[in-house]
């Protein structure tokens, strides 16, 4: 019986040790899957909104995290490439769980070119017309405090160096279509 016992709680701590938590992105500004509000979308393009990025907060990043990076993307964008990054920042200090509405990244941290052709965010501005388009915000865990990038780094490369990078990753998405 209590070699039972023994086997039951090892069990059960294995168990436990699986079940860890996993890195989570959530906004109180966009609800899985919800349309993204127009004062969040970009201003320019046709498009009239107020381009004010969303309050985002994350947890459970794994053991060993250094710094996270967080890249909004457009897969559904008709670019003829891979889609449309809105926004791009990198070497955010691992003590920092969350960025406010409109907030402009922490000390320490970078931002990116986006296809916009500047650093910052840019909000949704899909095609009038297009299907509504989905925005991916994308936390990432990294194993390194700061990534190795040139001055002049493009999205796409940042991508492979913070995905090379990467412990863990957690994806909020909002759609929005005019």
């Amino acid at each position: 019986m209590a070699l039972k016992q023994g086997i039951f709680a090892s069990l059960l701590f294995a168990a436990s040790l699986g079940s860890a938590a996993a890195l989570e992105l959530k906004s109180p500004d966009i609800a899985p899957g919800a349309t993204i509000a127009d004062k969040f979308v970009f201003k320019g393009f046709g498009c009239a909104g107020g381009n004010l990025s969303p309050a985002l907060d994350w947890s459970g990043a794994p053991e060993g995290t250094q710094s996270f990076a967080l890249l909004v993307h457009d897969p559904d964008a008709p670019t003829g490439g891979a889609g449309f990054w809105h926004w791009v920042a990198v070497d955010i200090p691992a003590n920092v769980h969350a960025l406010p509405q409109g907030a402009a990244v922490p000390a320490g941290a970078r931002e990116i070119a986006t296809d916009f052709g500047a650093p910052g965010y840019g909000g949704p501005c899909p095609p009038k017309g297009d299907k509504p388009h989905h925005y991916n915000f994308t936390i990432y865990a990294l194993k390194v405090a700061k990534l190795d990038l040139p001055p002049n780094a493009t999205a796409s490369l940042t991508g492979f160096l913070v995905n090379a990078n990467a412990l863990a990753k957690a994806t909020l998405t909002g759609v929005y279509g005019r």
